[in-house]
């Protein structure tokens, strides 16, 4: 046998271990190339229930999202500057009554 024989058994041999191993980890590989473990749990769970959980999950991590920005912004340099406008404003529209007001007495 010539060499370029042997280092092309070696390969293929060496192919169908790899292939042979996913196969019993349960991964497959689909038309694109992806590959997806569809190995049964043990755990006894549906895929149903590990959808509904990951939507759960998926829901919640949104849910801190919007939490660390509320806890974030308002104690930010631009949310206390908006809020000094905010009270200014309120302050001037209040301005206008005052002085209706003082005609009066």
């Amino acid at each position: 046998m010539s060499s370029w024989a042997i280092v092309a058994l070696v390969a293929i041999v060496i192919w169908g271990i790899v292939e042979s191993v996913k196969a019993r980890a349960g991964i497959i590989t689909d038309e694109d190339g992806n590959q997806k473990i569809v190995a049964p749990r043990e755990d006894g769970r549906t895929a149903a229930e590990l959808e509904a959980a990951r939507r759960e999950m998926m829901e919640l991590k949104e849910r801190v999202k919007v939490l660390e920005r509320i806890a974030t912004d308002a104690h930010s340099g631009d949310a206390r500057e908006q809020a000094r406008i905010a009270a200014e404003i309120e302050a001037l529209r209040a301005l206008p009554a005052a002085r209706k007001e003082e005609p009066d007495q």
